[in-house]
């Protein structure tokens, strides 16, 4: 499996995954579809199939257009109002690009059909999950139409619970500034330290911080963190859910940027 990172909008990430024995590919949020088939047409590759993590957008944006300019293709997701949807998925739904598994998760929360894409390859490698905006590096997404319980099941519960050296793919940029709210939460984390230094690196650098693991994410991100007796001494709750509804509540007013 080879993953192609596009940047697109202010901070959007787009990502083109290809199979390299079949050359077929598969595309997350292709919000810019001029760039997606330019991208395409250089590597070779056979589009089949738009995997839309969620509705806004952002993500969704270019749906119909790409659909328009590329003729059967197939356009994944997990909720009606996805702009071209043609193959509705839930939770536990399978899907085939090349040599590549995907697996469906749905993760309910920011908003109501969000789909996180797990994929792995046949050939071997390690796996990758395309997250959306229901996992970002450091941080998760806002509770636009879900609940604390939600955010837990998915991150804690389902992410959590994939392999840890499963590579996180997620919806944008924000890597930094998740990490500067880390730090906040967790002033004494070293690992949180190091890593905000590393993501400062790259911002200045303007290179992405994708992709991350889910074994990393566990060590930093203090939504996935929220066991953790330091995370929970911030919070002044040993109710996981009570400390990332705390969590959430927080840093929609944390105003600390980069």
């Amino acid at each position: 499996m080879k993953v192609k990172i596009l940047p697109a909008l202010d901070d959007n990430y787009m990502y083109l995954i290809i199979d390299e024995k079949t050359q077929k590919a598969a595309v997350v949020d292709p919000v810019e579809p001029a760039t997606v088939l330019k991208v395409a047409k250089e590597e070779n590759v056979d589009l089949t199939t738009i995997l839309t993590t969620h509705h806004h957008w952002d993500h969704a944006g270019g749906n119909a257009e790409l659909k328009s300019l590329k003729k059967n293709i197939r356009v994944v997701g997990g909720d009606q109002n996805i702009a071209g949807l043609t193959d509705k998925v839930t939770h536990g739904d399978t899907l085939q690009v090349g040599g590549l598994h995907i697996n469906c998760l749905l993760t309910p929360c920011h908003t109501r059909g969000h789909i996180c894409y797990f994929v792995e390859d046949e050939n071997g490698g390690s796996p990758a999950v395309f997250t959306g905006d229901t996992l970002f590096s450091a941080g998760c997404g806002k509770f636009f139409e879900g609940t604390p319980e939600q955010m837990y099941e998915a991150l804690v519960r389902i992410l959590g619970n994939l392999p840890d050296s499963t590579l996180v793919y997620c919806g944008h940029e924000y890597t930094g500034n998740n990490l500067l709210y880390a730090a906040h939460v967790e002033p004494d984390n070293p690992v949180i330290k190091s890593k905000l230094e590393w993501a400062i690196t790259k911002h200045e650098a303007k290179e992405p911080t994708v992709p991350s693991t889910i074994g990393d994410e566990k060590t930093f991100n203090p939504f996935m963190r929220v066991k953790e007796p330091s995370v929970q001494k911030h919070a002044g709750s040993t109710d996981p859910v009570a400390v990332m509804n705390f969590l959430r509540n927080e840093k929609n007013h944390f105003s600390k940027r980069l």
